[in-house]
């Protein structure tokens, strides 16, 4: 269906101007006119203001502070808890298939889930529809819904639902199909040189399921978020690995490695069931006008066209590229070499999913902020959401670094996994966590970018250029430097789209401080730096893998806290203070 003309319609949700005022209506007391965040920190549009410091203002940045650190606090146990059974996962597909010829096959096809979920959950879906649906909440909070004795006008959020997710739904049914059938054409573009095609080719079928899936949970964890409602979208992963291990339980002795990939599908499901329930909840909360009444708001509701989500897809696309470079690199090395990366990987990112946390957490809040025109507010959350992410995944990098052998060993050294799989793991996991900051740092600012009120394909040419290092660096080192080749060519494409990125985040949607985050940011990598150094000579002091990997945790936190301390990083002293707050708060 065709975008209304009318001259005041509104754009793509999310990124166009809120609904022109009637003539003679002035605008809600103490609430500014929505309008674009511009470089260098003013926004464009009548009304604009800092907010004010009234006692009413300050308690409501109270309740929103305790807000966002309970979320924060959920979204990180459940996070912890579905990277405990990611870990499940992948040590149960270690134990029944080892790192072989069966593995590979399957993680060639894992290719699928994976570029969906990066697609359809972590990047697009939520970079488009968390700013469209903060856009619609902020619509509501101004319009009034109807007066007594009349039913109600047509809910924004409602009107939005009802424009998008039946054509969603189609969409991801059609590609889930289209996947399904081009199958053996898949395998042969993504694995070349893998030897056992048959068995890629039947579990890519399977898990193109999880198009759907997917798409659904998407769609619900992005309407919830806006809502700030963070308790069911943080669940989803506890639940698609829980569904991933017990049909590899239930089924390894008679589907074999393809029991895995049944999994995947069912866990998929699960991420969409599990999310109904709030979201029909907060749906239902909404004034609900007759079906007539909502089917002539959907038909206007602004559509979340080409405009939108081209730069959006392109950006996550060209990421997800990265790992369909490494497997195709990695398809002509040994068998085993898919599987290396692959454990590598795993174990090496939880750090950068810990450090996300705080981004989900609050790109609702800087979408809101975009979209009602506060400036400095949202170049204040950015600022700080890129200091905290990268002192969590500094950490975490460097005991990856530290650690390696006893944390792969601890983790994945049994059954068919072997004391050579743990030596190739661990090495090729030292070399990928050169570049966490980088996938943590891409993470948090490409948030900010796709907020603004118009789509940008910045996001998408950095990553292109952070893309086109990754492929040179890789052909050139994989001959040579083999799997170490593939994790090190990773490493420097992401750290150069990272540095791009927050280059141009500066001058193109919100004005953070370039040079003060640089600087920021070089003091904790200082920091991270004798910190790995002496979880790596604690470390090597025991013999046993689980007293290594505790006493070199422990050397890593205390060495980078006083070495961060020194350097003058502020964000050490602050995190400790905020536990110190929470800890008397809790007494």
């Amino acid at each position: 269906m065709t975008r209304s003309t009318r001259p005041d319609a509104p754009r793509e949700a999310g990124h166009g101007r809120p609904p022109r005022a009637r003539r003679g209506t002035p605008p809600p007391a103490g609430r500014p006119t929505a309008a674009p965040v511009a470089a260098g920190g003013r926004a464009r549009g009548a009304g604009l203001r800092p907010a004010t410091g009234g006692t009413a203002a300050v308690a409501e940045t109270g309740r929103l502070g305790r807000h966002l650190a309970r979320a924060a606090a959920v979204t990180a146990v459940l996070t912890a808890a579905g990277s405990l059974f990611g870990l499940v996962r992948d040590q149960t597909i270690a134990r029944f298939f080892g790192a072989g010829g069966d593995t590979d096959a399957f993680l060639v096809a894992w290719t699928v889930p994976e570029t969906a979920a990066t697609l359809l959950i972590e990047d697009a879906m939520a970079l488009v529809l968390i700013p469209a649906f903060s856009l619609a909440l902020s619509r509501r909070a101004t319009s009034p819904q109807g007066t007594p004795g009349t039913p109600p006008g047509p809910d924004p959020v409602r009107a939005l639902v009802a424009a998008t997710l039946p054509r969603l739904l189609a969409v991801l049914v059609c590609a889930a199909a289209l996947l399904a059938l081009l199958a053996p054409q898949l395998v042969a573009v993504l694995a070349p040189g893998l030897r056992e095609p048959a068995t890629a080719v039947d579990c890519t079928r399977l898990t193109s399921l999880t198009v759907v899936g997917f798409g659904l949970a998407g769609y619900f964890s992005a309407a919830l978020r806006a809502h700030r409602s963070f308790l069911a979208p943080a669940a989803i992963y506890v639940t698609y690995n829980l569904g991933i291990v017990a049909l590899m339980v239930a089924g390894h002795v008679t589907w074999g490695v393809r029991s895995a990939a049944v999994g995947v599908a069912v866990g998929a499901g699960l991420m969409a069931l599990v999310q109904l329930p709030p979201f029909w909840r907060h749906l239902r909360r909404a004034p609900r006008p007759a079906g007539a009444t909502l089917r002539r708001a959907a038909a206007r509701a602004p559509l979340l066209g080409a405009a939108t989500f081209v730069p959006v897809v392109s950006f996550a696309l060209t990421r997800q590229a990265q790992v369909l470079v490494e497997r195709h690199l990695g398809s002509a090395l040994p068998p085993g070499a898919i599987s290396h990366l692959n454990y590598a990987q795993k174990i090496a990112q939880m750090p950068m999913v810990l450090s996300l946390m705080v981004v989900t957490v609050t790109f609702p809040v800087v979408a809101r902020a975009v979209a009602d025109g506060d400036a400095v507010r949202a170049r204040r959350r950015v600022e700080r959401d890129l200091a905290l992410a990268a002192a969590v995944v500094l950490v975490g990098a460097a005991y990856v670094v530290a650690c390696a052998p006893q944390i792969v060993q601890l983790l994945f050294q049994r059954g068919a996994f072997g004391a050579a799989d743990t030596a190739a793991t661990a090495s090729v996991m030292r070399v990928y966590a050169c570049g966490l900051l980088g996938h943590s740092l891409t993470g948090a600012l490409v948030r900010p970018f796709f907020s603004a009120s118009r789509p940008t394909w910045y996001p998408a040419l950095a990553m292109a250029a952070g893309l086109l290092v990754t492929v040179a660096v890789g052909r050139l080192s994989v001959h040579h430097l083999g799997v170490h080749g593939i994790a090190a060519a990773n490493a420097l494409g992401i750290t150069t789209t990272a540095l791009l990125l927050l280059r141009g985040l500066g001058s193109r949607v919100v004005a953070v401080r370039v040079r003060a985050v640089a600087g920021s940011l070089a003091r904790l990598v200082g920091a991270a730096v004798p910190a790995a150094g002496a979880g790596w000579a604690v470390g090597l002091l025991s013999t046993s893998p689980l007293t290594g990997a505790a006493a070199g945790a422990a050397a890593v936190l205390v060495t980078f806290a006083c070495a961060a301390t020194a350097l003058g990083a502020p964000q050490v002293p602050e995190l400790f203070a905020t536990v110190k707050r929470r800890l008397v708060h809790a007494r």
